[in-house]
């Protein structure tokens, strides 16, 4: 511990070598025993201890209390020191002198974080999907290619024998001006009909001098058989003569394509009869339709006296010759003959809701009628395929003038499913 010194025993002024340091800043001045010096003089020395620390002066001093007034000299504790002091401590709290020291407060212990999960890895989890899309897919396509599933075009070409044909035999209407028409002097065939079919042995794989037509009556067109130029029979491959689809003619075994024209069941008269608007205004009238027409039973529900012909020159034959009042049938074989002799004739709308759905008849052979849809699809879907565009307007948009306001047809080709077709990679059924 430092000693003590009182600030007053002895002066400093004396000891030899000393400096008299100025008094401290805000230090009062010394009482007024003290002599001062005179001017000019050096100022006095100021006393100080002999551990070098300046006493304390005047009235501070003198209102400290003696303890105060000592100056200790400060050292730096040890280790002794410390140890010393708890040793204290521990002795006066035992002896009962000091209170027992608070117990310090317990922390709580760090929270136990649970394991950190592992990353959801989306990324992998999108290529493992996409990897397993592409073996589905892989795996789909070689089971169509080589085990299953519809059949493919050349399948169909085979199993319908249309490659080991050397000419394509067809068979047509040829006294309908517009969709089936024979001219005996040109030697030229011509109509929807006809255009339809040379559109359908181009996507079969024949040259128009490879198609063959015969002429047909309206009930050899179930039978497929026709006619040649001698009267010989001769069976087709298949028929496109006006020939409506129906429920009945389907469970009669006809096997018909989907449809390529729609129409309606319209009537014509001779200029002088008066107007029909309607079925009933024929009502007890002699009229001429079709055999095996679907015009047929209509006409007889509305109580007409129906006679049947197995080709429409026949009825127009007896119409000109006033044997019967009126001629019935679809209004796209009518029309034509209206346009042809456009002073002869009136042709009337029936307004009936009912359409006749025009299809082709391909016989017992169900491929041949899958290739046949396929065309049909093609000329429907392919907006680069006029076909059948220009097949109505060369033949029936020309015969809308001469038959006024009474409808033709639908100007615009039936809708077409596409056919259950299986397509290999380099194919497209559009093509």
């Amino acid at each position: 511990m430092g000693e003590p010194v009182d600030g007053t025993s002895r002066d400093p002024a004396s000891t030899p070598g000393a400096a008299s340091p100025s008094p401290p800043s805000g230090t009062a001045s010394p009482p007024s025993g003290t002599a001062s010096s005179s001017p000019g003089a050096a100022p006095a020395p100021q006393p100080r201890t002999p551990s070098g620390v300046p006493p304390l002066f005047g009235d501070f001093a003198a209102g400290l209390p003696p303890q105060l007034r000592r100056v200790w000299k400060l050292r730096k504790r040890t280790l002794e020191d410390i140890a010393a002091r708890d040793i204290a401590v521990r002795e006066a709290v035992d002896e009962g002198r000091l209170p027992l020291p608070a117990e310090p407060e317990t922390l709580p212990g760090p929270e136990v974080l649970p394991d950190r999960p592992e990353r959801f890895n989306l990324a992998a989890l999108r290529l493992a999907g996409l990897g397993l899309a592409l073996v589905l897919a892989l795996g789909l396509t070689l089971v169509r290619l080589f085990v299953g599933g519809p059949p493919s075009v050349a399948e169909l070409r085979a199993q319908s024998g249309v490659d080991s044909w050397p000419v394509l035999d067809i068979g047509v209407k040829d006294d309908q001006y517009g969709t089936a028409y024979y001219d005996q002097g040109k030697k030229i065939w011509s109509g929807f009909d006809i255009d339809i079919a040379y559109m359908i042995a181009e996507d079969l794989g024949f040259r128009r001098d490879q198609v063959r037509f015969y002429g047909m009556e309206s009930e050899d067109r179930a039978r497929m058989q026709a006619n040649d130029q001698n009267g010989k029979r001769v069976p087709v491959k298949m028929v496109i003569a006006s020939y409506s689809i129906t429920a009945d003619r389907k469970a009669a075994g006809v096997n018909f394509s989907q449809e390529y024209l729609d129409t309606e069941q319209s009537v014509i008269t001779l200029k002088d009869h008066s107007s029909v608007s309607a079925l009933q205004d024929l009502k007890g009238q002699r009229v001429c339709t079709l055999s095996t027409s679907t015009s047929e039973s209509a006409l007889d529900r509305a109580g007409a006296t129906t006679f049947r012909k197995n080709r429409v020159k026949e009825c127009f034959a007896m119409l000109d010759d006033r044997e019967v009042d009126a001629v019935s049938t679809d209004a796209a074989i009518l029309a034509g003959w209206k346009a042809h002799f456009p002073d002869k004739y009136k042709h009337w709308d029936l307004g009936l809701d009912t359409i006749e759905r025009w299809g082709v008849n391909v016989g017992n052979n169900p491929a041949l009628k899958e290739l046949v849809d396929i065309t049909l699809y093609r000329s429907y879907a392919d907006p680069h395929d006029e076909r059948w565009e220009k097949a109505y307007e060369n033949n029936l948009q020309v015969e809308a003038e001469a038959n006024g306001l009474t409808p033709i047809a639908v100007a615009e080709q039936p809708r077409v499913t596409r056919p259950n077709v299986r397509e290999l990679p380099w194919e497209d059924l559009l093509q």
